[in-house]
């Protein structure tokens, strides 16, 4: 999934130029790159086929207000008790319902899965997303998956695209709490994500554009990434033409966490989880010092 269109860059690097010389319609400029920097396409991907067998769906209320608004959220439990469990953060464009591979696989990795959509995305309320209101459901989100796994040692966030943006600002969140990281989550996982969104910006317009004046939404996981004290796993396909996998070598050699980067040969920005299967479950695993669960078929299944 593409994070951010050529066409929505190309507006932002004029568009935007001329809105810093304009005083009016600042707003409406504002709201415009919110749209399309998440792109939310409205109802179910084209590829759904329907809930897996032992999925749950709730919904999770951002505020404590009777009348708060929601995420939506899919819950699917490990078929082991006590694994290890995952909060998924998708990136734009599409719902849960276009999220569902890379769920299902982290599933079969032997862990459970707590999945939301952003408000404005899938059954959510709300409407256009932006920065604050992603980072506040992602607090809203975490605050459900702790209720669901109260052990802190098996917590793992993860998130892919912009995603790994809204990951970020969580885990540095939670690692600036009393406490920390011993008190918050086994670990990160940030996929086929970014340093900032003016970088990216940069990348595929014009190298000489002053993006981090004229965007608005900022996600600064570059300057978030020194907070965080949970290990980091880094993951990015090294053919990935829509975010450059420098990206991610880039906030690994800042991360002063226990951290390891995992480049896929071949890999496009979604499938590094399929091509790499087998050593993306093992960097995982490695890296968090989780206990291997048998494999979906392996041998010694029936031990």
């Amino acid at each position: 999934m593409r994070i951010l269109s050529s066409r929505f860059l190309r507006y932002v690097a004029l568009a935007f130029a001329l809105a810093a010389l304009a005083a009016g319609g600042c707003a409406q400029l504002a709201y415009k790159e919110r749209e399309l920097t998440f792109r939310v396409v409205q109802g179910d991907a084209s590829w759904y086929g329907g809930l897996p067998d032992g999925v749950q769906e709730i919904d999770i209320p951002v505020g404590a207000a009777p009348d708060a608004e929601h995420v939506h959220a899919w819950w699917w439990p490990a078929v082991q008790d006590g694994a290890p469990a995952v909060l998924y953060f998708h990136g734009s464009r599409w719902n849960l319902t276009g999220q569902l591979s890379r769920i299902r696989q982290l599933h079969d990795f032997g862990m459970s899965v707590l999945a939301v959509d952003y408000r404005g995305f899938g059954k959510s309320g709300g409407g256009t997303p932006s920065e604050a209101s992603v980072y506040e459901d992602a607090r809203a989100a975490w605050r459900e998956f702790s209720a669901r796994v109260p052990d802190p040692r098996r917590r793992i966030i993860y998130g892919h695209s912009l995603g790994g943006a809204v990951a970020v600002d969580l885990a540095a969140a939670l690692d600036r709490a009393p406490g920390g990281s011993a008190e918050a989550a086994r670990g990160l996982v940030v996929e086929s994500s970014f340093t900032t969104l003016a970088d990216v910006a940069r990348a595929v317009t014009y190298s000489w554009l002053p993006a981090e004046w004229i965007l608005s939404q900022k996600f600064d996981s570059l300057g978030k990434i020194v907070q965080v004290r949970m290990p980091v796993l880094f993951v990015h396909g090294a053919a990935d033409r829509f975010v450059p996998a420098r990206f991610s070598q880039a906030l690994y050699d800042a991360a002063r966490a226990r951290k390891r980067l995992l480049l896929v040969d071949g890999a496009t920005h979604n499938n590094s989880m399929r091509i790499a299967s087998d050593a993306y479950r093992d960097a995982l695993f490695a890296l968090f010092g989780l206990r291997e669960a048998p494999r979906p078929g392996d041998a010694r299944d029936a031990s």
